[in-house]
């Protein structure tokens, strides 16, 4: 099959729940009917649109409409603050907005936080005044998406054409839009549905947000491609989550690794449970043994994978899980070398490249199809992947990726902030936590400082402490020394 929507749309049952059932019928209705807007909007081939909404079922709808009129898609986190939704969405060029609920109205307010003006049906479009892209459309998710005739006319899309426009920092730097074709997607969709054993006797619950590649292919498009039925869960809760995996019977449950440990406590039994995943950072041995012992009827795993492999490197096998301290076997199709230490990658999943970014690309993409995971690591004696240690900057706060680089970008904006350096420091619940190491200008006062800085960005990026220092130490080429500040 050439496109995603070709994989998912061609089953029956219930393809998802949040509420209330929806039908794979019904769920190919939406899309088409999504299109049909669409493309009374003028969007089609080479178009994107951005979904600013939690983990809800008008998100598979919404994208695979966009996909069936030839344009791509970019998540923007729920919990995204305008600032953010602004970069992304002008970004990526976006000439849809679509939001959640009642939230038309921030939507469009977040998009005039960046510099550019929303329009609705009929306005004149306006411009980006730094890039020159047009005002995006902003349409809430409700009646007035599926209010055209339908079905759409037919769009030719091609594997290569770009789907899915998720944002990563790779292994440094700012958030990148990461281009992944249809043939990416298809091929993870594949690869993870066979490592996994998605059948139509499943049920997922969908923890991990949409917008990322774990949330969007391992718990939302691998299962519907196998005609599996997806639970949605907009707002992680932990009671809410053993509430759904009871009350749905759930049968494969994938969560980030701060979750486990609470998992390994809990006193109920959830028969149901075949599979647990964990994906998004390392989890310790000791965790996965305790979590394997809690549920015995369960297999245990940890995945391994970046945005930019379209989720997927290496993973447990149903039935199996992975050896505590490993992350799996690489995923079918997938080879995996180590380069002086670092672990490199090659497969179908591997993206296209960043969005408007050559350099970027050329740095992380090797000659002959390799992609330089940034991680350091190697094979163990069975063919398991070994995550040793972090080659890249990023930290990981509950499986998010927080980039130190857009941080630093921010604090030297405050004007009582000479210069800023982020470091991860460890944490119990969060896996790591950003922690802002500034040189002061001025009477900088740091409760004032965090408070400001939360404004600014999204929960998970926020800062837990602030470290004043007279200097950021540097190397001669002026690169931050991360491990002196650790």
């Amino acid at each position: 099959m050439s496109s995603l929507p070709d994989l998912v749309l061609a089953h029956s049952g219930t393809a998802l729940i949040h509420g209330e059932s929806l039908s794979y019928a019904a769920l190919a209705g939406r899309a088409e009917r999504v299109a049909a807007k669409l493309a009374s909007r003028r969007f089609g081939p080479g178009d994107v649109l951005a979904i600013h909404a939690p983990n809800i079922p008008p998100w598979a709808g919404i994208a695979l409409g966009a996909m069936l009129r030839g344009g791509a898609v970019t998540g923007v986190h729920p919990a995204a603050t305008p600032r953010e939704v602004a970069a992304q969405v002008a970004d990526a060029g976006a000439k849809v907005l679509v939001t959640a609920g009642g939230t038309a109205a921030r939507g469009a307010g977040d998009v005039t936080a960046g510099g550019t003006a929303a329009r609705g049906a009929g306005d004149v479009t306006t411009s980006d005044a730094a890039g020159g892209n047009p005002a995006p459309d902003v349409l809430a998710i409700g009646p007035e998406l599926l209010d055209v005739p339908w079905p759409a006319p037919a769009v030719a899309v091609a594997p290569g054409d770009v789907a899915f426009l998720p944002y990563s920092s790779g292994t440094t730097g700012l958030p990148k839009g990461v281009m992944l074709t249809h043939a990416n997607l298809v091929a993870s969709v594949g690869q993870i549905g066979s490592a996994l054993g998605f059948s139509e006797r499943d049920v997922v619950l969908a923890i991990p947000p949409f917008c990322h590649v774990m949330g969007f292919i391992v718990t939302l498009m691998a299962p519907l491609a196998a005609g599996a039925t997806v639970v949605t869960l907009p707002r992680f809760d932990f009671a809410e989550m053993v509430a759904l995996i009871e009350r749905h019977r759930v049968t494969v449950l994938v969560v980030p690794p701060p979750v486990m440990p609470a998992l390994a406590r809990l006193e109920r039994a959830l028969p149901s449970l075949e599979l647990i995943v964990s994906g998004g950072a390392p989890l310790s041995p000791a965790v996965h043994e305790a979590v394997a012992a809690r549920f015995p009827q369960a297999a245990v795993g940890q995945g391994y994978g970046l945005t930019e492999t379209a989720v997927g490197i290496s993973g447990p096998r149903r039935g199996e899980g992975t050896k505590p301290g490993t992350c799996g076997r690489p995923l079918p199709g997938t080879e995996v070398r180590v380069v002086d230490g670092e672990l490199w990658a090659r497969g179908p999943q591997v993206m296209a490249g960043y969005l408007n970014a050559p350099d970027a690309t050329a740095a992380m993409l090797a000659p002959g199809g390799w992609l330089r995971t940034g991680d350091a690591g190697h094979l163990d004696g069975d063919g398991n992947v070994v995550v040793a240690d972090r080659l890249k900057e990023l930290i990981k706060v509950n499986a998010h990726a927080v980039a130190p680089a857009e941080l630093e970008a921010l604090l030297t904006t405050h004007p009582h902030v000479a210069d800023a350096a982020v470091v991860g420091r460890e944490d119990a619940r969060a896996g790591q936590v950003p922690v802002a190491v500034v040189v002061p200008c001025g009477a900088l006062d740091p409760a004032e400082l965090t408070s400001w800085v939360a404004t600014q960005v999204a929960p998970h990026k926020r800062i837990r402490e602030v470290r004043v220092v007279a200097e950021i130490p540097r190397t001669a080429s002026g690169k931050i020394l991360r491990r002196a500040l650790a």
